[in-house]
């Protein structure tokens, strides 16, 4: 007998400082359909998430408001309660971080973490704005760089040439909050001593929690050497008070994690549950993270750490996944392609489209998924409705009609009934491993066998033909039994379109098991289409609610950099530029300027270059252009990666950034001179 599994499983919090869109929902779907699936296997799962609230962006924008924080996390957490639930995303818990639960546990966490003497106090320099009368987070100080000179840079790192530093090197900086000047003072910060768990993370990574291609990613950051972590902020800040450092407050990504606790825990409250059973140390229970591959290294490095050392357990598993385009592009404004969560329901768009979309493009890698919007409309169209609506709307008013809403009194052998009973362990396990496509494709060509079952047994002949009612009655009660389990096997995916067969076939909720069972002398209820077609219009009708209107900035006189010193043919002669062709090119997790381009200069491999062009170009843009780039550029480690080389591009004092091409006919390592 199968022992039933106890699951707890998250998905990342999202910030309440923004409205759902449809990237977002990438992530939720295929959560809440690997928990649905998991509760019809009979498990004991539970599915908990939560607002994550604390931070500078909610202080600031609550004071743009005009209300409190915690009247805007209010708010926001409604919104993001209502987009989530027309999407049917079925959370057994959606909390928030700022709770008595949270509070009460990051303050434990901490404590624990300091009584393992893995706390550290250091005296560091910030920069303060005067005029708002705060320390300034880094992603709050704008300047310029000050190993390229690049403007308009982070406080942290640099997006054009991939220089990391202090946000006291920038030079000419600027308050984002208030656009002055900011001035440099001293403060007190607490650090997690992260470096000190770098045996137990190398282990830990590598012991199958995570996928092979994230356990690889985090190599770089062994290979850089980990930093301690700064988890505390001076006043004012919204967010919980350290317990032992009046005036310092934990940073939001230390205890935003730490919500997934609280919200079990305030759930665990309302049904009984033994949450010491669940999280403390040597819990046979099973925790699952599901996150997108931007915020790996928070996930499977500070979590796992804070966990193990504050006497909690660590995940069984973090699954990691790929970040949404659309039509091949990120998403965007101008083009209507942001798509909120609500715009898509207020648009008449079935939620359940989308999850099936999204379901038959997922496969449990990290891989970025496309929402292509022509194959989005010809896909549902085809398999949803042209197949497997289509076994129903044939054969139901059959049995309605013509038996009194009532299956035969036995089914015949069949080696199609058998076949589509056994696919349950093959789907099934496609479910388990997240590999949803292939579920969805193995239930969809037994979609087209149960479909040329009736083309091929045309039971609207057979119902013209006298003395054939005992044939017709089986046709379609075998043809309706497929249909049963098609939709048991599409249950995880469809939970409102299952419950409304459910309630047409006069069933109780279906569980994985019944697959092993077929109705006979069962009496179901009238039949009503249950799935319209996806319309062009309405899709059209979405992406029009989405555009956001950007005004042309007026054009600056065109200025032109002075010219610099002159330099001998022989200095020119050390730089060899080579042609390359842009084999690949993709968004850089964590960077809002950078695109990873993959080279190839007639090597015989292929070269890795971050090139700051992400306001300029989308990646699907560049894959299969030729351009130039510095071949002899010796490589540089940066925070995301090797950069073997750079692109060159051309810019000036007004905004534009444009790659340089070679003409026509230039092919890959030919040198530029």
């Amino acid at each position: 007998m199968t022992m039933t599994r106890k699951i707890l499983v998250t998905s990342a919090l999202p910030y309440a400082n923004g409205a759902i869109h449809l990237g977002h929902l990438v992530e939720y779907i295929q959560t809440d359909i690997w928990v649905r699936y998991q509760k019809m296997q009979g498990n004991e799962a539970y599915y908990v998430c939560a607002d994550d609230t604390h931070g500078t962006p909610i202080m600031l924008r609550a004071e743009k408001e005009g209300i409190t924080p915690e009247a805007l996390i209010d708010r926001v957490h409604g919104e993001h309660l209502r987009d989530f639930t027309g999407f049917h995303i079925n959370f057994d818990s959606y909390h928030s971080t700022n709770s008595i639960e949270n509070r009460e546990l990051a303050s434990q966490v901490y404590l624990n973490l300091r009584d393992a003497q893995l706390i550290e106090r250091k005296t560091i320099e910030q920069y303060y704005d005067t005029s708002k009368e705060m320390f300034l987070p880094d992603r709050f100080i704008k300047g310029q760089c000050p190993k390229c000179g690049a403007q308009d840079q982070y406080g942290d790192n640099c997006e054009v040439c991939g220089a990391t530093y202090s946000p006291t090197d920038l030079i000419n900086p600027v308050s984002a909050v208030s656009g002055t000047p900011p001035v440099r003072r001293e403060s007190e910060h607490y650090f997690f001593k992260l470096g000190d768990c770098g045996e137990f993370l190398r282990e830990w990574t590598r012991s199958g929690a995570l996928q092979k291609e994230a356990a690889n990613k985090l190599d770089e950051w062994f290979s850089a050497g980990l930093q301690n972590w700064d988890i505390s902020r001076d006043a004012p800040y919204f967010g919980f008070e350290i317990p032992d450092a009046p005036g310092k407050y934990f940073y939001v990504w230390l205890d935003a994690p730490i919500g997934y606790m609280a919200s079990f825990k305030h759930l665990a409250t309302t049904k009984q549950l033994d949450f010491n059973a669940w999280w403390k140390a040597g819990s046979d229970t099973e925790l699952y993270h599901f996150i997108g591959k931007d915020i790996l290294y928070f996930h499977a490095l500070f979590w796992p750490a804070m966990l193990k050392n504050a006497g909690y357990r660590t995940p069984t598993g973090i699954f990691a996944h790929g970040f949404l385009t659309v039509n091949g592009a990120k998403m965007s404004k101008s083009r209507g392609t942001f798509i909120t969560a609500e715009s898509y329901i207020n648009s008449g768009m079935n939620p359940e489209w989308l999850r099936y979309y999204f379901a038959a493009k997922i496969n449990g890698s990290m891989e970025d998924l496309d929402l292509s919007l022509d194959d989005f409309i010809a896909r549902v169209n085809s398999d949803l409705v042209g197949k497997y609506v289509n076994i129903a709307s044939r054969t139901a008013g059959f049995i309605a009609k013509r038996f009194d809403g009532k299956f035969a009194d036995s089914l015949p052998t069949s080696e199609l009934l058998n076949e589509v009973q056994h696919a349950a362990t093959l789907i099934g396990e496609c479910y388990e491993s997240r590999d949803f496509g292939r579920a969805l494709r193995e239930i969809m060509h037994l979609t087209d066998k149960a479909n040329q079952y009736v083309n091929d047994n045309k039971p609207w002949e057979i119902a013209k033909q006298e003395g054939q009612d005992a044939l017709l009655h089986e046709i379609c009660s075998v043809s309706m039994n497929l249909f049963r389990l098609l939709t048991l096997y599409l249950k995880p995916v469809l939970p409102k379109l299952a419950a409304d067969v459910e309630q047409f076939l006069n069933i109780p909720a279906m569980t994985w098991v019944d697959a092993q069972t077929l109705l006979a002398q069962h009496t179901i209820n009238t039949y009503s289409h249950l799935m319209t077609r996806v319309e062009q219009k309405q899709v059209d009708a979405m992406i029009a609610a989405n555009i956001v209107e950007t005004p042309e900035p007026a054009k600056p006189a065109v200025t032109i950099a002075p010219i610099a010193e002159t330099i001998s043919i022989d200095d020119f002669s050390k730089i060899d530029l080579r042609v390359a062709h842009i084999v690949n090119a993709e968004h850089v997790e964590g960077a809002d300027k950078l695109i990873r381009l993959t080279l190839d200069i007639g090597e015989g491999q292929t070269r890795n270059v971050f090139a700051g062009i992400k306001s300029a170009y989308d990646p699907a843009q560049l894959i299969g252009r030729m351009t130039v780039m510095v071949a002899n550029l010796a490589p540089r480690k940066m925070k995301f990666g090797l950069s073997e080389g750079m692109v060159l591009a051309a810019s000036g004092d007004t905004p534009g950034l444009y790659i340089l091409s070679p003409d026509t006919g230039a092919t890959a390592g030919m040198r530029v001179k």
